[in-house]
């Protein structure tokens, strides 16, 4: 039996000079894990936040703190993330030649483990690391600005790890990040998606809890048709 799809939001897209009321509006929306986007301006072309925030958001919110490290050596970082009060850490296959030892490192932390591909990068270069994630996040976008448009080939990645769970009984949930809005959600669902990191679509709304009960009320109408 397929599980709930979460719609996780990324808060790159808040006011960040109203960062508090943003994270309750989308908590009233029934949103139960908040993704956090950490950019250093080398592995990607923006620089966004740090641990300082995480520490903050860790304050103002007991939900779930999805951090995604679009960093060079993550490893570097992780102690420090998941002591601000990370809750899931992800790592970029293509930012550390050492993948297994990152995904020990957050383990070993106490924070769940992800592995993130780009578009250009292929599902089978996780191949061994599949049976020690906790979430694989597809990129449906080049990493680095919000409010990017989809790009479609990411649905092959989803439906390829969705089939390779199936097949070697693996655990890792299937999260997919970029472009993600009412006009695809049931796509990616139809995929296999289960986590759905939404920005602009979320925040840049006149009613931030409302799109998020929207998404997730097309999230669970497309999973009752997945067979």
């Amino acid at each position: 039996m397929p599980t709930a799809v979460e719609v996780a939001p990324s808060i790159l897209a808040a006011d960040f000079a109203c960062l508090g009321d943003a994270i309750r509006a989308v908590e009233s929306g029934g949103v139960t894990t908040l993704h956090v986007d950490v950019m250093d301006g080398h592995f990607v072309p923006n620089i966004s936040i740090g641990v300082p925030v995480v520490a903050s958001l860790r304050k103002a919110t007991r939900l779930t703190l999805d951090v995604h490290l679009m960093i060079e050596n993550p490893e570097q970082y992780i102690e420090a993330f998941a002591a601000a009060g990370a809750d899931m850490i992800s790592v970029h296959q293509e930012a550390t030649p050492h993948l297994d030892r990152a995904l020990g490192m957050i383990r070993e932390h106490g924070c769940k483990p992800g592995a993130v591909i780009n578009p250009a990068t292929p599902v089978a270069t996780l191949s061994e690391v599949l049976d020690k994630l906790d979430h694989v996040l597809v990129m449906s976008v080049n990493p680095g600005f919000g409010g990017q448009a989809f790009i479609p080939g990411a649905l092959g990645k989803i439906r390829q790890l969705q089939e390779l769970r199936r097949s070697y009984n693996y655990a890792f949930r299937i999260e997919v990040d970029g472009g993600i809005g009412p006009e695809n959600v049931a796509q990616v669902v139809r995929a296999g998606a289960q986590i759905l990191v939404a920005g602009t679509s979320v925040f840049h709304t006149p009613d931030p809890a409302q799109a998020v009960r929207s998404m997730i009320q097309q999230a669970s109408e497309a999973l009752a048709q997945r067979v």
